[in-house]
Formats: C-alpha cells, structure tokens, sequence
C-alpha cells in the first residue's frame, strides 16, 4: 500500500489482484469502515461479492451513521457527521455509489449537485441570553493565545506524549470564540488529547476562515442512515455480499509463529448460539474494533436515557484481541473512567407546533420548511451550563415527517451540571425536561414553556452514548493497533480506533473509509494509491491565511507579534517587490 496524489492514479483502475478469486472475506462490523471495506474489495479487489462476509451484531446496519423512527418513540438520530470537500477517500467510495434519488448518477453526483444548489452556511453560530446573537460571533477573539496554536503545530507529534489541552493551553485561549466553536464543532473538551487537537488544527487548516461560519462544511440532503448507509447497502446487495445480522465475534484467534500473524478461528454468538468457524491465509479478516455509540439507551419524551457505562461487543473483542498481542492496542485507555463531566446525551426533538419556528428563524434568517440549509450546523448557547447547542438541518430530515414538522438535534457538552431553567443534570433529563431547557434559551416566555414543551407540541427523544468522546480521550502511539499490524497476513483494524499510517483525524467519515481503503489495499496488494490526505499544512498560502483569520483579519502592522517592531520594519523592506510580498498581499496580511 502507497499513497498518491493528482488525478492520475485518482482515475485509474487497478488490475485484478493475484488468486483474490481464491480469497474471501470476514468484516467485522457494518458501519462505515465496514461497508467500504465491502465496496473496495469488489471495486478495486475484483472480489465476488458472495466471498464477503459482514458479521453485525446489531439487527440494522450503519454504525454510528444512523436515523431511525423508533416504534412508538419517535424519529431519533445519535448525531451528525461534518464533511468537507477534501475528504479524498469518502468521495472516491462514493463516486462509485449508485444514487438513489437520481437516476444514472451517482451519490457523490447527487451530493454534489446538492451542495451546488444549496452551500452551507450559518447565519448564527452564537447566542447567549436567551436567544439573543452574541455580539462578536464571527471573531475568533483569540488575541496573544493564537501563538499557542502556532507553536502547538510546530511541536512534533511524538513530543506530546498523552498530554491533554487542558495541560497545554492558557486561561486566555479557554476564554476565546475560538475555543467554543473548537470544542462544541468537533466535541472536544478540556481533558481531550493534545495529540489529536494539534492533527485537525493541521489537517483543517484549509478551513480556518469556514469555520465561524461553517462555509467549510457540507451535509446530507436527508438523515445520515437514508442518505449515506442505503446507498451502500443497496450496492452491496446488488453484488452479492452476505450480511449476517445478530452475529456478535467475541474473540479472534491469532497465531503468532514465525514472526507473522494469521488470524486463525472465529469465535461467534449467532443468534444466542455459539459457533467457530476455521480460517486459513486465504481468508481475510477485517475488524471494527470499538464503538463511540455502543450500548446505547433510549428514554422517551418522558423518560430519561438509563445510564450505562457496560461494554458492548466491539469493545470485548477488542480486549479479547488485546490480550493476544500488545500490537492490538490498549482498548481500556479509551473506554474506561471517563470523566463525569464528558458530553453522553443527545436527542432529537420533533416540534409539531409551529408557533415555535419564529424563536428558531429569527436565528437562522431562514425559512424552516424550504427545504434548504437551516442553522449550516450547531448553534451553541454559550451561557448554557450544560453547553447546549443544537442543529437543524435541511428538513425534512426524515422522509416520514409531516409537513411543516421539523427534527432539531440537541447535545449538551457537559453532563455533570445543572441546567439553568431545569435544575438537573442533562443525563437524569427525561426529553421533555430537554425540551423545556431548550426553549427557554430559545428565548420562549417562560410562561408558555411548559405548554409547548408537552409531547403535542414538541416530542423529545434522548440518549445516552456511553463512550461517545472515547475517540480523544490521551493516547500514545501503540494505544491503537495499526491498520495491518507488523507481519499481519490477513488481519486488519479498521474504523476510528485504528491507527492509520497517514496523518487524518479520527471522528470523521473520513477515516473510516481511509482505513478501510487501506487494509484492502495493503492485504490484496492493490496496485492503485491511497489518496494522501490533503497537504494544506504544507502549502504556504494556506499558512498565511490562517494567520491572517486567526487574528481576527488584522494586517501585520495590526497585530501583536512577538517580534521587535524594528525588525519586522527591516524585514518587510527586505521582501519589497518580491513574490512574498504578493502573498502577504494576496493573504490580506499588507
């Protein structure tokens, strides 16, 4: 496995590989990573369809990528997936997808088309004191703590250590716009790793003017299950591809001899019963291992979410393979004794009265039900003691809404304080109490809260994600197994608890599908490259404009540098009627 750039080996398609028609496949795991795992075999493996196998415990596929009506709950989904147009290996799967809105296009056509016609953005991305714009929404406001940022990128990875950004970062930097829209945008918090904050500063560099007012993102025209998952499961169906449902793999056997690593035996509870299945060289392996929404609960508009904190099946797999090999990783760093404090609950609010839109529109500056771009994204309360935000994006959100009802998602960051209108914590909220903490920082009268927050009005679905942060709690390298771990003939780790050789970040779509593309690439020996992650942190340009927006759009004249006055006066003659002179100019910098 390599990585490439351009369009040349983009557009190319791979030979057949060698013996892969003696080849099958066993995916563990039907979320994205697996799904793709699937798609790139068949695609670029030129493997037959009914040679893979997608083991899932779970009786629906999709992952962490869901949408659902529950059965006399409502309509409810986990979260929301950000995408940017430099997810390489998410649009080159879905180049390949079938649309199923759009006849003879495919799904990256029809998203693309979308976001054509409809671009994201937010008209409001802050609001404090119940409803009201926060006055410098759109700054980053991060004065002298923006060199932080900068000498952070400049510290190499391995010096970081499992350091958190708590550790790293100065009161100023936590007081500024930059950080609420860091933390409530990405899910990060105080106690998260250093080590990831400084990848996707680097990665989404490109980004660094799109972020206050989410330009940089794009998104689904429906729920992430309808739009993202049926596509794929309807072309792997159309190829063949077994999928087992309510098949758990509890362990993997691996054998160790000579220095390689053949994973051996299956071990399985299918359907409550136990089973092995024997493997040999030609079968390959690929696993999922971890969950950010294993054992999730569900309460009700009337009930609370139970609070869990047990292990699912991914993450006893994970130990079970662990325990074989240190290579595998270290699963506990990730799931156990996070902080009380860490965001668990989401929910999903369906209003049916629309005497509640105007309190949502005059936020947004938009019409709810024009079937465009809503809020771009979250909007986030930023006096909320739970650190509230919320998302409405283009609704109808589910196919089987109502006209004129309207599907808000809603998570609160912090789960161990009480809220300002209700005084509970988040996690003991049943969703009708959600409902009503949400409409009083909409700024509804309080006198009318608890008459629209009954289940006619607005019927509020929670849940609670035990493990929903594990992907940033502090890691060193070797925490999470390798892709294709040292001397692997047919074992693989793919999804956001695997380490991949590139530079990505995790809790993307985008990784998932890298991962995946990877270990087919690197088991099959696939003779086309991995599209490199895209190089803005190494493209000058895009240097020269972060430093230009992160200090709020301030020339260098304008700003605070940590540089004598005289020097800097010496060093721009210096430059004068140069080709970096036109680029501090183009970057608005002189």
């Amino acid at each position: 496995m390599y990585y490439s750039n351009g369009n040349y080996e983009a557009f190319a398609t791979p030979r057949k590989p060698k013996n892969v028609d003696q080849k099958s496949a066993y995916i563990v795991g039907s979320g994205l990573a697996g799904l793709s795992a699937a798609v790139f075999l068949i695609r670029d493996g030129h493997m037959k369809g009914e040679s893979i196998h997608i083991l899932e415990e779970l009786p629906l596929a999709g992952g962490s990528l869901d949408g659902i009506e529950r059965p006399n709950i409502g309509f409810v989904t986990r979260g929301g997936r950000e995408m940017e147009n430099h997810f390489e290996c998410l649009w080159d799967l879905y180049r390949s997808i079938p649309s199923l809105e759009i006849p003879g296009a495919s799904y990256l056509d029809e998203f693309y088309w979308l976001d054509k016609d409809d671009p994201n953005s937010s008209n409001c991305r802050l609001i404090y004191d119940r409803g009201n714009r926060v006055p410098d929404d759109g700054e980053y406001t991060l004065g002298e703590a923006s060199q932080e940022i900068i000498k952070l990128i400049m510290t190499p990875e391995s010096k970081l250590g499992n350091q958190t950004i708590e550790e790293y970062f100065s009161d100023d930097f936590f007081k500024s716009n930059f950080w609420i829209y860091w933390a409530t945008m990405f899910a990060f918090e105080k106690w998260h790793s250093l080590a990831e904050m400084r990848r996707y500063a680097m990665r989404f560099i490109h980004h660094i003017d799109g972020l206050p007012d989410f330009s940089a993102l794009k998104f689904n025209r429906y729920n992430q299950y309808d739009s993202m998952v049926l596509p794929l499961t309807s072309y792997l169906a159309d190829h063949g591809v077994d999928v087992q449902f309510g098949t758990t793999v509890n362990n993997i056997v691996v054998d160790f001899e000579s220095n390689k690593k053949v994973a051996k035996t299956l071990e399985l509870t299918v359907d409550g019963q136990q089973e092995t299945r024997e493997l040999t060289v030609n079968d390959l392996v690929f696993v999922t291992n971890g969950s950010i929404t294993e054992s999730t609960t569900y309460g009700s508009h009337f009930e609370a979410a139970p609070i869990t904190d047990e292990p699912g099946g991914s993450w006893h797999l994970w130990e079970n393979l662990a325990a074989q090999s240190d290579e595998f990783g270290h699963p506990s760093v990730f799931y156990r004794n996070l902080p009380a404090k860490s965001w668990f609950i989401s929910a999903t609010a369906t209003i049916k009265n629309v005497e509640i839109d105007p309190y949502i529109e005059r936020l947004t500056k938009r019409d709810l039900h024009d079937g465009k771009i809503n809020t771009g994204g979250i909007i986030t309360i930023t006096d909320s003691n739970w650190m509230m935000s919320f998302a409405v994006h283009r609704q109808p959100h589910f196919k089987q809404q109502q006209p004129n009802e309207t599907t808000v998602w809603i998570y609160g960051l912090y789960s161990d304080v009480k809220g300002n209108y209700i005084k509970k914590n988040i996690v003991d909220c049943s969703g009708q109490e959600i409902t009503q903490e949400f409409l009083y920082h909409l700024g509804v009268p309080e006198s009318k809260i608890n008459q629209l927050a009954q289940q006619e009005s607005i019927n509020t679905i929670p849940v609670y994600m035990p493990f929903i942060t594990s992907y940033f709690m502090p890691r060193v390298m070797g925490d999470r197994p390798q892709v294709i771990p040292h001397g692997s003939i047919n074992l693989a780790f793919i999804g956001n608890f695997a380490e991949s050789p590139s530079r990505d970040t995790v809790f993307t779509t985008e990784y998932s599908v890298r991962t995946a593309m990877e270990a087919v690439y690197s088991l099959l020996d696939v003779e086309r490259g991995v599209p490199e992650v895209f190089n803005s942190i190494y493209d000058i340009r895009e240097l020269l404009r972060a430093m230009y927006y992160m200090n709020d759009k301030k020339s260098l004249d304008e700003m605070d540098l940590p540089i004598p006055k005289l020097i800097q006066k010496v060093g721009l003659k210096k430059i004068k009627g140069t080709w970096m002179e036109e680029l501090l100019q183009e970057a608005h910098l002189l």
